[in-house]
């Protein structure tokens, strides 16, 4: 999957550059084109030398060659490259990155980068955990940038945590799928809805919920990166896209998102119901603010339309349903009885039992039901790898 490849490769000062070289190689290997793009402190582990002989190019470091004043442009550099792979990446460069710092080549190159980005961090576990770190990370990603997590085990402080460079090896495999799976989704269509719904009380007050939109919108990333076209329908939310063919919907209310996504599915391939839908709203908001009393206040509530029920009663043989089951209590059957009941074709189940799933959180354990029977439990993971599992299966299906 890399052969023909262009990739710059970027090395920061951190013990860890020793393995770049070994990355380096393996990318050759494969058949790539590699640029290494250095920062003044990376030089301090590992020479150009050693670098410029394994690429078989001169290594930038620079943004001009002090002897003969030759300029070096990151914006053609940016251009140039099917992918960029920041490895090893200390917290100083993911702090800069995070923030717009562009005092060396590295994350001039970056900032002009046209191409999908691929940081692998590389420190001390407290550096890695500190509030910082993990907010600028959290800053990248919610760029579109993709973060190789970092390994667990014996540290250059001789810690054990987590903040070692994954491997090599591991990397090169993290692109190959990248590469080799991007396009599985090619010329399809798929609708998603994400986030909550608001229903109204009156002027200022409404029904919600916790939902932050987070999976949702990181299956609308995964399906583009594939080559879908997207339709999201998304309710309130502070998150933005970042691909040009996700098509976004902003609604508030369940009513609105239901008819929105009754005229997106007729000629879409593929929907994926990830909203948290409000099944009640009021029965008779109010057009005014509704002032307090001494007296008890009772809200009359009716039930919403069910979405992913009617869109299941329209679906062709030759479509594909996607569900959400957010449970607390027997939560596989619950699944189960929501999937057949609304003629979804696999469920994807989370619990609030679960440490770190749910609503608000970046990442999410989910077990994906299918309707054949097969059922897959995934540990703990980001959102953004949640998604990549779900579009996998997803893919699977639309072959």
């Amino acid at each position: 999957m890399l052969k023909g490849k262009k990739i710059v490769l970027g090395i920061t000062g951190s013990i860890a550059a020793y393995k770049a070289a070994y990355l380096l190689r393996l990318f050759i290997k494969k058949g790539a084109e590699v640029q290494v793009v250095i920062t003044p402190a990376g030089k301090e582990f590992i020479t150009p030398v050693t670098l410029s002989a394994l690429s078989g190019k001169p290594v930038v470091s620079e943004f001009f060659t002090a002897n003969d004043g030759t300029w070096h442009s990151h914006v053609d550099l940016g251009l140039w490259a099917d992918a960029m792979v920041i490895a090893p990446a200390t917290a100083s460069t993911i702090g800069k990155m995070a923030h717009g710092v562009a005092d060396n080549m590295l994350i001039t190159c970056y900032l002009s980068s046209k191409a999908p980005v691929f940081i692998a961090p590389a420190m001390d576990l407290d550096m890695f955990a500190h509030p910082s770190t993990q907010q600028n990370l959290e800053t990248l990603r919610s760029y579109g940038n993709y973060i190789i997590e970092p390994g667990i085990g014996e540290l250059a402080s001789h810690l054990e945590g987590k903040g070692r460079m994954e491997e090599p090896e591991r990397i090169i495999e993290y692109l190959e799928h990248y590469f080799g799976r991007r396009q599985s989704l090619r010329e399809k269509k798929i609708v998603i809805t994400a986030g909550p719904t608001y229903e109204k009380i009156d002027p200022v007050r409404f029904i919600g919920n916790y939902s932050s939109g987070k999976m949702g919108f990181a299956l609308a990333e995964a399906c583009a990166e594939n080559g879908a076209e997207v339709t999201l329908i998304t309710g309130p939310v502070a998150l933005k896209t970042h691909f040009s063919s996700i098509h976004r919907i902003d609604v508030e209310s369940a009513e609105e998102m239901y008819e929105a996504a009754l005229k997106s599915f007729p000629t879409a391939d593929a929907a994926i119901m990830c909203a948290a839908v409000a099944d009640y709203s009021p029965e008779a908001p109010s057009d005014v603010k509704i002032k307090r009393t001494a007296d008890d206040m009772l809200l009359r509530l009716k039930p919403n339309k069910d979405i992913a029920a009617a869109l299941g009663q329209m679906k062709r043989d030759d479509q594909i349903l996607v569900g959400f089951a957010l449970e607390t209590n027997d939560a596989v059957n619950n699944a189960l009885a929501k999937m057949n009941k609304k003629n979804l074709d696999f469920i994807v189940l989370n619990s609030l039992e679960d440490e770190g799933a749910g609503f608000r959180y970046d990442t999410n354990k989910v077990t994906i039901i299918e309707k054949n029977g097969c059922s897959t439990e995934y540990d703990s993971k980001p959102k953004s790898e949640v998604a990549d599992d779900i579009v996998e299966l997803l893919s699977s299906y639309m072959q």
